[in-house]
């Protein structure tokens, strides 16, 4: 079987085999070779066993991991592939061939300094990763901060911390028809935002066998080209929907057999748990512990406990580790009911049909099978076809799952079958998805402000036609529309000192763009941040101020001062606000300023922090950027708590109907995850200026790497 590997100037791997089977085993091959550490982290993260290496930071995660069952739900994942669909099997086992045989040679740097081998990839490690990348997509940990609001400030002040969180993910995306273009042929463009990683979370590769050839951002660790695809006569890409599919429960647990352990202890191996169900009756819930090795400490051991609902992730029938129920209080016990756990299907059916798609009706039937995460699809053809509509699998319960946890032992929080996936048109020959209230708007509760969306619909109403070469201007614009609340209510102050006076005259002659090089950023950036520290320092919010004893990992969506800094536009723009003088903040905020002669521009605090698994050596001076949360140029810092941006644009392209060779990607830093590789970092400088790599699908202008 031929396979023939090729790169272009920028190291993106072209691969070219026989079938379809022969090009997954390529795809896991060439992935395995230029990123095999971080096959390897991810391989781990799936499996709970990443503190193994990694040491005790990231224990949190592999508890979550372990509780919640990832692994062994992508293992019953596999088994109902291999089932229902044997032809999908079979070309992802292919594909896990392939890392197996790309890891064997590994010479990664990384490896040697965290004393590991490359392990062995079983065929339902992709289900894995692909599951462990997005089990926090749907932000179910909201419902946690949710039920905290509530329970201290009442149900109405839920929705004033109601926005896009410091856990979820978004992207932005738009459509412009042909009666939009330059070519007569639509555009599919935009970004998605994603925590930074380096190496990145998309690779950009090239698939060629006699039944396709698509160009796309495939996910290191999954075959095929899932989110981001071109295969010349169809494109697609997608968003968040911010739609919510997965929910808590409250249980009522009880050990049986033997004495119960006393508050805060952990119970005997051969305890067996019941759980109280909908019915009234007792049910034996499935029980077993395990262990977490974690280099540098001791090993943990973890109980895990599954009811009808689904993996205890938080408590247990003792309640929260280290916490003692108050008299009358039952113990802390919640349960996470998430659909490939009750379906056992992760959407990987979908994956060959995208690859084989030449209409947008091809890609239509494709996402009809697509089940994690819910995300809106936008498709083009070079027919005129278009296509804007929601994918994924979303369970239809009563309206209290969406919102908040729901007690396990009432009837009427059952899931009741699925939602019908909601469709949407173009207006004036343009979609523009940016997570806001879009199609998806009946299944979530939670999206984002509708800024970048409204900016993005804007700035392609400012002209008639639309190429490929024009898009970077809008992937790149940096108006902040959010900073108008805190704007208003600065100018209507007086009595401030001078140097206060100076900074708010100087905020309200800004021209509201969050620009690398800009002073007036800065300066805005600075007085946002002392509002929000102010806000959220308020006796109005101090039963926030300290989140319970969940596990850590949920802990990012509990921390109040990230609530507020995110939500700030709201807290500034309501009404009443429980007794707070925001003006007084405001006015305060414009003084501690100016009393600290801030000096600088916005990228010398808004600089890039991308995570990895080991720290760099050399250690990297990462660059500044511009943008915000709310810019279309999305890169997140966290107001009041750092300016650092650990989101971005993860990938940005541009698909062009009209000729595949006109469109263009880039990614943050480069094609390989081999510090060494002169492709490691070569496309940040791009991804910085916006600037975008050619989209090379010609053979002869491709150099041939080796014959597999």
């Amino acid at each position: 079987m031929a396979v023939e590997i090729y790169r272009d100037a920028w190291g993106i791997p072209h691969l070219r085999a026989d079938d379809a089977a022969g090009l997954a085993r390529a795809q896991g091959r060439v992935t395995a070779l230029d990123r095999a550490w971080q096959l390897e982290v991810e391989r781990h993260r799936a499996q709970g066993t990443s503190a193994s290496f990694l040491g005790p930071g990231a224990l949190p995660w592999d508890l979550f991991a372990r509780r919640a069952r990832l692994a062994d739900t992508a293992r019953r994942c596999w088994a109902e592939l291999e089932r229902q669909d044997p032809e999908t099997a079979a070309w992802v086992r292919a594909y896990t061939d392939g890392v197996n045989e790309g890891l064997s040679g590994s010479r990664a740097p990384e490896f040697a300094r965290a004393g590991l081998a490359p392990g062995r990839w079983e065929p339902w490690t992709p289900l894995g990763v692909w599951l462990a990348t997005h089990i926090l997509f749907a932000g179910f940990p909201a419902k946690l901060w949710r039920e905290q609001v509530a329970a201290h400030l009442g149900p109405d002040a839920v929705g004033l911390f109601a926005t896009d969180g410091p856990g979820t993910s978004g992207s932005n995306g738009w459509l412009v028809a042909g009666e939009r273009t330059t070519t007569g042929r639509a555009l599919i463009a935009g970004d998605p935002h994603r925590f930074i990683e380096d190496p990145g979370v998309y690779q950009q590769i090239h698939l060629s066998c006699p039944e396709f050839d698509v160009v796309g951002l495939a996910v290191p660790g999954v075959p095929g080209i899932a989110h981001f695809g071109h295969t010349g006569t169809v494109a697609w890409a997608i968003t968040n929907a911010m739609a919510d599919y997965q929910d808590l429960y409250r249980e009522r647990l009880r050990r049986t057999g033997g004495d119960a352990p006393r508050a805060g202890e952990a119970g005997s191996p051969g305890d067996a748990v019941e759980a109280l169900g909908p019915d009234g009756v007792w049910h034996r819930a499935a029980r077993h512990t395990e262990t977490v090795e974690v280099a540098g400490g001791e090993p943990v051991e973890v109980e895990v406990i599954e009811t009808g609902r689904g993996p205890v992730v938080i408590g247990g029938p003792e309640g929260l580790d280290g916490d003692v129920p108050g008299p009358g209080e039952p113990p802390v016990a919640i349960s996470l009911r998430y659909p490939p756990r009750v379906t056992g299907d992760l959407g990987f059916g979908a994956l060959l049909p995208l690859l084989r798609a030449r209409r947008v009706a091809d890609v239509d039937r494709a996402v009809d099978r697509w089940a994690e995460p819910v995300n809106v699809v936008q498709a083009a053809d070079t027919e005129g076809g278009l296509l804007h509509r929601v994918a994924g699998r979303v369970p239809v319960r009563a309206e209290a799952n969406r919102v908040r946890l729901v007690p396990a032992w009432e009837p009427g929080h059952e899931w009741r079958g699925w939602h019908e996936m909601p469709r949407a048109g173009l207006t004036d020959g343009v979609a523009v998805m940016a997570n806001q209230r879009g199609p998806a708007a009946p299944l979530g509760v939670e999206f984002a402000p509708p800024h970048r969306a409204d900016r993005i619909a804007a700035l392609l109403a400012g002209r008639d036609r639309w190429s490929a070469a024009d898009m970077p201007a809008i992937h790149t614009d940096t108006h902040l529309a959010s900073a108008a609340p805190l704007l208003e209510l600065a100018g209507t102050l007086d009595g401030l000192t001078p140097g206060a006076a100076r900074v708010r005259d100087r905020l309200l002659r800004w021209d509201r763009r969050m620009d690398a090089g800009s002073a007036d950023a800065a300066l805005y950036a600075a007085v946002r941040g002392a509002v929000a520290r102010r806000l959220a320092a308020h006796p109005a919010f101090a039963a926030l101020s300290t989140p319970p004893a969940y596990p850590e990992v949920f802990l990012p969506w509990l921390a109040l001062l990230p609530r507020v800094g995110f939500a700030l536009e709201h807290l500034l723009s309501a009404d009443e606000l429980y007794g707070v003088d925001r003006a007084a903040a405001v006015r305060a905020a414009l003084e501690e300023v100016a009393a600290r002669r801030p000096g600088g521009t916005w990228g010398d605090t808004h600089r890039l922090a991308p995570w990895r698994a080991l720290p760099p050596e050399p250690p990297h001076d990462e660059p500044g950027l511009s943008g915000d949360h709310d810019c279309v140029l999305c890169t997140s810092a966290v107001p009041g708590l750092t300016d650092l941006a650990a989101r971005g644009p993860a990938a940005r392209y541009v698909w062009d109907l009209a000729r595949r060779e006109d469109s263009r990607w880039v990614v943050p830093f480069g094609a390989s995850g081999d510090p060494a590789s002169p492709h490691h970092r070569d496309q940040l400088p791009l991804w910085l200026e916006g600037d975008l790599v050619p989209v090379v699908t010609d053979w002869d202008r491709l150099e041939k790497e080796t014959d597999v």
